[in-house]
């Protein structure tokens, strides 16, 4: 039997397989911040095709500073915990595990995302993809953005949901925090390594005191800036924060990378051969040495082929997809009856405010 079709635990998650759809911001929430019909009919084609874990788009802990998007999903107030409570049963029905997501955008805001308000960072470092320079968070503002990451938790644990993930990725604020590039902070939140990372130990704090000891809380967590050399992130740091993590009492990483001012490196086009795949892989095979908690890979992973190998090796535990998904939500399934490698072509046409939908298979047809 193929390594990857076998049952995984996560925590108390038990997984009828190692595919996870990694978080995938969609577009398709309403524009209030709720879960929306075309949400739940998505999540539902996951689920119904035999997805193991289905990670959902980030949802914003803190309103309005805490918007990456239009149409992103909520999680800042009790009137969202229906929503993904119907996201959970609709997943729940079909076999499949859910794990809600929570983000806060941080620098990777803009006025016209927080209600005309200057977004809002660890440090007044200017996003070169915008031009906006943020105001640096207070010590006030520190605290009341941990109590919202704890406040979302307990709700997604309140909405049924099997898991929470602190998104620490992709250049939003939990990422800014950790990353010397975007902390530039001379307080007892930035600096050395143990200052920067103190607001993640507050919010896996909190959070358990919110969902206690055996609700799985797993992290996404940046392998790079996306650039490399001093006053970047490093490999040793996020090896470092991965030991935290587990001593803090995660439940399993998610490898990634990069920031949107780094572009194509989260993302990265034309990933058309193996030997392109899995480019977070040597990140992740370092923070698997160093942890015994599950690790869960993500990026550029297109061949059945690769990806078992990558697990049986030891490099990760679990495989995580974003872009194959959004061509073939079908794509576990077809895996299960023969498929070799995934259609996409990893164009980036999918990521696109309008919706959701493989943009390339379009211009095909």
């Amino acid at each position: 039997m193929n390594i990857l079709f076998e049952p995984f635990q996560i925590g108390s998650i038990k997984l009828r397989n190692r595919f996870v759809r990694s978080a995938t911001q969609d577009w398709l929430g309403n524009a209030d911040g709720s879960i929306s019909a075309r949400e739940e009919e998505l999540y539902e084609s996951l689920a119904a095709n035999e997805t193991g874990l289905i990670i959902t788009a980030h949802a914003y802990v803190a309103h309005p500073l805490g918007r990456a998007s239009i149409r992103q999903n909520a999680i800042f107030d009790d009137r969202f915990i229906d929503g993904f409570h119907r996201l959970a049963d609709v997943v729940h029905k079909h076999g499949a595990r859910l794990v809600i997501q929570i983000s806060h955008a941080g620098r990777q805001s803009s006025p016209d995302l927080t209600e005309g308000l200057l977004p809002a960072g660890p440090s007044p470092v200017t996003d070169s993809s915008t031009g906006i320079t943020p105001r640096e968070l207070s010590e006030e503002e520190i605290w009341h953005i941990i109590d919202a990451f704890a406040a979302a938790a307990g709700r997604a644990k309140t909405a049924g949901a099997d898991g929470v993930q602190i998104h620490m990725a992709h250049g939003y604020l939990l990422a800014q925090f950790l990353s010397p590039y975007t902390n530039r902070r001379t307080d007892a939140w930035g600096g050395n390594l143990d200052n920067r990372i103190r607001i993640v130990r507050e919010i896996i704090t909190r959070c358990r005191a919110a969902v206690g000891p055996e609700f799985p809380v797993l992290a996404k967590l940046n392998s790079t800036d996306g650039f490399t050399g001093p006053g970047y992130l490093s490999l040793d740091d996020v090896i470092e924060t991965a030991k935290r993590l587990e001593k803090w009492g995660f439940s399993a990483i998610e490898i990634s990378g990069g920031m949107r001012e780094a572009k194509d490196c989260m993302s990265r086009p034309g990933i058309l051969k193996p030997e392109q795949e899995g480019y977070f892989a040597a990140a992740a095979k370092a923070v698997k040495a160093a942890v015994s908690i599950p690790v869960i890979l993500v990026g550029g992973l297109r061949s059945l082929t690769v990806m078992q190998q990558l697990v049986a090796s030891g490099v990760c535990d679990l495989i995580s997809l974003s872009r194959p998904f959004i061509r073939q939500p079908d794509l576990v399934k077809k895996f299960r009856l023969g498929l070799e490698k995934v259609s996409c072509v990893s164009c980036n046409l999918c990521f696109n405010p309008e919706g959701l939908k493989c943009r390339y298979r379009e211009n095909q047809s």
